[in-house]
């Protein structure tokens, strides 16, 4: 970005809503690499816009943003059907006030954005705007090229389908740490007894490789296969092996390193105390841009 002064308006407004324009097209798109890019294009667009007629400059980034999103989402579906095993969102960190905020948080779960995997780009833009940003009928409306009356419609639909897919209940981040903290200590004495207790019966394991780091190429279900399947798996590894709590999309999650470099992300989604769903992000393409928002 230029520091010369006709940009520095548009420099200053750009920046303050940064943090925001990257979370919507983060939410959009599942990716922090192509967020990152959708904010070059949003600046890049932005700086040709005459700011005196812009009323609101939120509510213009954000349209400019969601437009960038919505060509990338719809060019994204090649790479997904052409990836190799299950495709999990790009992990992010998160800070703990962004934590604090529960409809984002749980907006950013990893389980809930693999809900808005099953929605249109449209109706994925409009949930994401309206549901965790709140942003109004008639600004969605102007972003996604529809009649404030079609967003209302869409949004509905959006709502009904994420109601039907999305968890019934959601713990509390006490409740999610603790049982993270139960699996790695089950996990790291080897103890099979242990692990078995905070696995939920119908646990479902989802594993990231992108086909370049071993994952498996279906979800594993039950909490048998699960746990042999993580307790095998130690036997394999070669180096120091270690894990540390984090924030990831605003929950509490785990940092697996090997020999002190990152080597995956676990997520988890808990209820009644035990795992139901376990989510292993170790594609080294969505760990090397491991940020924090």
């Amino acid at each position: 970005m230029s520091g010369s002064a006709p940009e520095e308006p548009a420099t200053d407004a750009f920046l303050a809503h940064r943090n925001l324009l990257f979370t919507v097209a983060y939410e959009m798109l599942g990716s922090a690499a192509d967020a990152e890019d959708v904010l070059q294009e949003t600046w890049l667009r932005w700086v040709r816009v005459d700011l005196e007629r812009v009323h609101d400059q939120r509510a213009y980034l954000v349209r400019i943003t969601t437009r960038q999103s919505l060509n990338r989402l719809r060019g994204m579906k090649r790479r997904k059907e052409a990836y190799v095993g299950p495709w999990l969102p790009e992990p992010l960190l998160t800070a703990p006030d962004v934590a604090e905020d529960v409809e984002l948080a749980e907006s950013m779960s990893m389980a809930l954005m693999l809900v808005l995997e099953t929605l249109s780009p449209t109706e994925r833009a409009v949930f994401v705007l309206r549901e965790a940003f709140g942003v109004g009928y008639d600004e969605i409306a102007a972003a996604v090229g529809k009649s404030p009356a079609a967003v209302r419609q869409i949004a509905h639909r959006a709502r009904r389908r994420v109601e039907t897919r999305r968890p019934r209940t959601r713990s509390s981040p006490r409740q999610t740490r603790a049982a993270l903290e139960a699996f790695q200590r089950a996990v790291e004495t080897r103890d099979l007894r242990s692990l078995l207790h905070v696995l939920a019966p119908g646990v479902v394991l989802i594993s990231d490789g992108g086909g370049v780091r071993q994952a498996a190429l279906r979800p594993v279900t039950g909490r048998e296969k699960v746990a042999r399947m993580f307790l095998s798996g130690l036997g394999k590894v070669d180096g120091t092996l270690t894990a540390e709590p984090a924030e990831v999309n605003a929950n509490p999650a785990l940092l697996v390193r090997l020999d002190g470099r990152i080597d995956g992300v676990l997520a988890v989604r808990v209820e009644d105390a035990r795992i139901t769903d376990l989510y292993y992000v170790r594609n080294p393409a969505k760990l090397t841009r491991l940020r924090s928002i």
